[in-house]
């Protein structure tokens, strides 16, 4: 299957390098990068336009604004999205695309491994990820809930199909809560699957910026706000 790995970037000139060559190095033998350079005033674009991807440019500011610019240039059977600041390992496309072998899967996630953030954050949160989420996305699932997934926003993997016939991403929504609105969605056409060693390395600095208990207290509401609603 060919794949769509979709990169939204702003102003993202300190990462955006390191990330495509991580992105390049898949051992996926048919695959194309997309990087949106959403609105950017720095040398986003000009870094990104150093290596063989396809640069394309949305000025609408919003994250989900950036990942349907994406979506709409690309031309694989996946869309696989990431962020500026995530270094995936090399097998990363090749393990995401085996579980759509299976026809009834709509999607693919797994957690994130903060790679530069302190020893006990780091593993506390992987462990968390792996276990806690792994549950929550098969109970939200089941039959007689079926109120959402869990679905990692910088490390997934969406059949385009499936994220065409759900309207695309909603652009409405801004940053937080994105990943569990589009789950919810894509829900109707196929399973969600955690797969706990699809690991994506990204970087811990928003909870360095702005607080750990600040931000994980910002996704957790968000997340049940969207799974609660009717």
């Amino acid at each position: 299957m060919r794949i769509s790995v979709v990169i939204p970037a702003h102003n993202e000139e300190k990462c955006i390098a390191n990330t495509i060559k991580a992105v390049l190095a898949q051992d996926h033998k048919d695959f194309e990068v997309i990087v949106v350079d959403n609105s950017s005033n720095d040398r986003t674009s000009e870094i990104v336009s150093t290596f063989p991807v396809k640069l394309v440019h949305e000025h609408r500011k919003g994250l989900l604004m950036a990942r349907e610019c994406g979506r709409l240039n690309a031309n694989g059977e996946i869309i696989a999205n990431i962020d500026a600041d995530c270094l995936p390992d090399t097998s990363w496309l090749s393990r995401g695309e085996k579980h759509f072998l299976d026809e009834k899967v709509a999607a693919v996630t797994g957690p994130y491994d903060y790679y530069d953030g302190q020893w006990m954050f780091r593993y506390v949160s992987l462990l968390l990820q792996k276990n806690l989420y792994f549950l929550m996305n098969l109970v939200l699932q089941f039959s007689f809930i079926k109120k959402g997934a869990v679905l990692i926003g910088g490390n997934n993997f969406i059949r385009s199909a499936t994220i065409s016939k759900a309207g695309g991403y909603n652009t409405s929504i801004k940053f937080y809560g994105e990943d569990t609105d589009t789950a919810r969605r894509v829900l109707e056409y196929g399973r969600v699957v955690f797969d706990r060693k699809l690991n994506m390395k990204t970087s811990a600095r928003r909870f360095k910026n702005e607080g750990v208990i600040n931000i994980t207290w910002k996704y957790i509401y968000h997340f049940f706000k969207i799974i609660l609603a009717k």
